[in-house]
């Protein structure tokens, strides 16, 4: 699916809500990277008309769904992180209002979608990533999850494919 298992995780310093990373540090041990459009539990949406978009609607569902996973992640050995357009400022506010333990990275110039070919839209002049979901290991691409159709519902199918995955 979109040519990525098997390509490695680039090696790409972002600011997060927790300081910077690399994301090839990241991804040299089990993660789990969703990659979503905008979370928009923060007050007003993005642009206007974000509920009628096709895909956009469901970040805070979906990032919910993996805080309240987060344990379970964990016990797989898993790592989960978030990554969207939005700066460290709105992450860490909507984090805080939320209660995410895990960390958002902030990539609003989507230059990991420039080195790996990631899928973005574009609304009122504005480009946001399309959600999906990269599981590494060893800083490899194991799994690609994409499309996502219920993003409320997405932690608990990357869950149970780590849970049945083959292992090496």
């Amino acid at each position: 699916m979109l040519g990525l298992v098997g390509r490695t995780l680039p090696s790409l310093k972002l600011e997060s809500a927790a300081g910077p990373v690399d994301l090839a540090d990241l991804g040299r041990n089990l993660l789990v990277l969703f990659v979503y459009p905008h979370a928009t539990g923060l007050g007003g949406a993005p642009v206007p008309g974000w509920d009628a978009i096709p895909g956009a609607r469901g970040c805070t569902a979906e990032s919910c769904g993996f805080r309240d996973r987060q344990a379970a992640f964990e016990a797989v050995g898993a790592t989960i992180c978030g990554l969207s357009v939005q700066r460290v400022e709105e992450q860490r506010a909507f984090a805080a209002r939320v209660g995410i333990g895990y960390r958002l990275i902030s990539d609003p110039d989507r230059r990991l979608a420039s080195m790996l070919g990631l899928p973005t839209f574009t609304a009122h002049g504005r480009t946001f990533y399309r959600r999906l979901t990269l599981v590494t290991d060893a800083g490899r691409i194991k799994k690609v999850f994409y499309p996502i159709h219920l993003p409320g519902e997405h932690a608990s199918e990357v869950l149970a494919w780590l849970e049945q995955r083959p292992r090496a």
